[in-house]
């Protein structure tokens, strides 16, 4: 690929906030966006802005008492497009962006801060329930149905005895009928669980030896494809999902991303083969993932196991001097993203050529 047909990474719009952002997400189905954080005297901050003329415009401010750490529509059904977030003070709350006076759902779901949400089941993707599921630093992970009040559908915590970790990052995935469903959770030890909800059961583990920052299946609606999974010294890893081996667990590639943590990794709505990570020294890398010539292979002792593919690079940028803390893929035009760092900017940024690689 010569210089001229790789993917550039061109920051159309820039705006500077005056609060600390942590979170940013597309309103599906629009030209918005909704940004997330908190304001320096402490409050939380819920912004919602839209791209008009080649600028992006304030429809609307939020704000409420306590800092909100992170966000998703995941869970919502297109026509109300209700936004669940996570605060400082474990609380989950689902929002009506139109009349955001009180929340539609709200539970006081953890001890400590919520890290880390996701939905599923909600915009037309995945099959079943419309779930949310939230990650905390008391160490639990806790799935969510707004249908239901009060309780959890599942509580994965630590067994007794065994020291609680804090739960940084989680995503929901293998929803490709009613009855399966998995939740993904990365810990700060470097910890990866996978929890089947289906049996309500540890299904998988491992250790990748820094905190795991971000994980992201490629697809919510598949059975199982592919997993990512970024860390703390500036690696991330691409486990293969479809072959799960009695011992050795999933096949695995890692690559060293950036020079600093790599904070989140999302993959391109309409190519799961590309994905974007975003790190803590201010850049975004743009990768593609090749998959091997066999995916499977027999072992000595002729067991089936997982064959790792490849990941190449396609382009970088820096865009800040501070960490990216969030990014999100329009799901309705290709190549068209929204970031927020640490430097109090979001970034609404095109990525051209996507159809060319």
């Amino acid at each position: 690929m010569t210089a001229f047909e790789k993917p550039q990474i061109i920051v159309h719009i820039q705006k500077s906030l005056n609060y600390t952002v942590f979170d940013c997400k597309w309103v599906p189905c629009s030209a918005k966006f909704v940004t997330l954080g908190n304001y320096a005297r402490g409050t939380g901050v819920i912004q919602l802005y839209e791209i008009q003329h080649g600028d992006v415009t304030l429809l609307r401010e939020i704000e409420k008492a306590k800092p909100f750490k992170c966000g998703t529509f995941g869970a919502a059904s297109l026509q109300q497009r209700y936004l669940a977030t996570g605060d400082f003070d474990g609380n989950l709350n689902i929002w009506n962006l139109e009349a955001p006076l009180m929340p539609v759902y709200s539970v006081k779901g953890h001890n400590e801060i919520i890290n880390t949400i996701d939905g599923v089941g909600g915009l037309g993707i995945g099959e079943g329930a419309p779930e949310i599921v939230t990650g905390s630093r008391d160490g639990t992970v806790k799935v969510w149905d707004p249908r239901q009040k009060d309780i959890p559908v599942a509580n994965m915590e630590p067994v007794q005895g065994e020291s609680k970790r804090d739960c940084w990052t989680v995503a929901f995935g293998n929803a490709y009928n009613q009855e399966e469903r998995v939740v993904c959770a990365g810990y700060d030890n470097g910890d990866i669980k996978l929890f089947d909800l289906r049996n309500m059961s540890l299904r998988w583990e491992t250790n990748i030896k820094n905190g795991v920052c971000s994980v992201e299946f490629d697809r919510k609606d598949i059975s199982m494809n592919k997993l990512i999974a970024t860390s703390l010294e500036g690696k991330f890893h691409v486990f293969d999902m479809r072959t799960q081996h009695p011992t050795k667990g999933f096949a695995s590639v890692s690559e060293k991303a950036h020079k600093s943590t790599v904070w989140q990794i999302r993959h391109l709505p309409q190519n799961r083969e590309i994905f974007m990570t975003a790190g803590g020294a201010g850049g975004l890398h743009l990768w593609k993932y090749e998959y091997p010539a066999q995916r499977s292979k027999k072992d000595s002792e002729g067991v089936e196991m997982g064959v790792a593919g490849s990941v190449s690079l396609l382009q970088n940028v820096t865009l800040s001097t501070q960490p990216i803390s969030s990014l999100d893929w329009s799901p309705d035009k290709r190549g068209l993203c929204v970031c927020s760092a640490f430097d109090q900017t979001v970034r609404v940024l095109i990525v051209t050529k996507l159809n060319k690689v």
